[in-house]
């Protein structure tokens, strides 16, 4: 049967309408975030007794967790109660017309001082592990005083191999030098020595255990957030290292050993099917000593929920502490999520 040209012409009309609403109705479905954060004068413990000044994202360290979807429009309204100058950069966020938004102090915006505010606004763009730190003085700032957080975007289109996970853990590698740390506004310099090294703030044995059952799809999500390059290593399992700063990898590798280095982030997964107890640490021997003593800094360990705890293992009579690594808060969808357990003692 022969359709009329007029008849083409209203099918040509009708698809373009149809076009016109679909494109109308992917935007409408855009979500807008608005959040508001404060910056504070902040002590949090490393380990033990190890103390340290902190410039702290709602008072905690690591910050906030935001878990957005890709194309939410973002509003974040940053308040500075220190007594000091900030800004926040978005890493890994593109800006795409938002320029003004990338959080660079002198550069892109006045910094905010102290007292003041300052209200970004930008298109999550693109997906992955991103995170966000300040933009001012950052050899000090973000890699002594803990001005970092962690910044995931979930992504339209999930890859065949993330759609299998079925357990999250967002782990930031930091390092610290022990003689700034009642020191704000100085440190960060130069031949500085760091002796206390950090998994979102705390060493060990003052972390935590990464709980998983058998058959779970685990995705650990590494973010280099201070200034040295950690070598992860897992025991026990091989890691499928499938995103790189967010972008997923065309060829995905195998690997028991990973660098990351200070800004990267990793995305590995594996599948947790050899119950037992496995270390996972940072195989820069240096980097897994506390200060002059050793077995500390970034070491934890895969704990699977069916291995009972043996009397000699360290920590078998541990408080075990859900959402440590923000587990929890990444099964509940989009949002900003605190955690009292990264929070200090306010400084006044």
């Amino acid at each position: 049967m022969k359709l009329h040209l007029s008849s083409l012409r209203r099918f040509a009309a009708l698809a373009a309408v149809f076009a016109a609403t679909a494109a109308i109705s992917s935007e409408a479905l855009a979500a807008v975030r608005k959040y508001d954060m404060n910056i504070e004068d902040t002590k949090i413990t490393l380990v033990e007794k190890q103390q340290y000044h902190t410039f702290a994202f709602s008072g905690q360290v690591p910050g906030p967790l935001f878990y957005v979807d890709e194309g939410d429009e973002i509003e974040v309204n940053v308040n500075n109660v220190t007594a000091l100058p900030h800004s926040i950069h978005w890493h890994g966020m593109l800006q795409k017309g938002t320029w003004k938004m990338d959080g660079i102090a002198g550069t892109t915006q006045p910094a905010i001082q102290p007292g003041e505010s300052f209200t970004y606004k930008f298109t999550a763009d693109p997906s992955g592990t991103m995170w966000y730190h300040c933009h001012v003085n950052v050899n000090e700032h973000v890699v002594l005083r803990g001005m970092w957080g962690p910044f995931i975007v979930r992504p339209k289109k999930p890859t065949a191999l993330e759609k299998t996970v079925t357990k999250e853990f967002i782990m930031m590698l930091s390092d610290w030098d022990s003689k700034w740390a009642d020191k704000p506004g100085f440190g960060g310099l130069p031949g500085d020595k760091f002796d206390f090294f950090t998994i979102n703030g705390k060493s060990f044995p003052d972390n935590q255990p990464l709980r998983v059952n058998k058959g779970d799809v685990v995705r650990m999500r590494f973010i280099g957030a201070g200034d040295l390059v950690h070598s992860i290593h897992l025991h026990g399992h091989v890691m499928t290292v499938a995103f790189k700063d967010g972008f997923p990898l065309p060829a995905p590798y195998k690997a028991d050993t990973l660098a990351v280095a200070p800004g990267e982030r990793y995305d590995v997964i594996f599948t947790a099917d050899n119950p037992g107890r496995w270390m996972i640490h940072d195989h820069v021997d240096s980097h897994v000593m506390n200060g002059d003593r050793p077995m500390g800094g970034i070491m934890s360990v895969l704990e699977y929920n069916e291995i009972k705890p043996d009397d000699f293992y360290e920590w078998k009579s541990k408080k075990f502490e859900p959402n440590f690594y923000y587990e929890e808060s990444l099964k509940k969808g989009p949002g900003i999520y605190t955690n009292d357990g990264f929070k200090g003692q306010a400084v006044q």
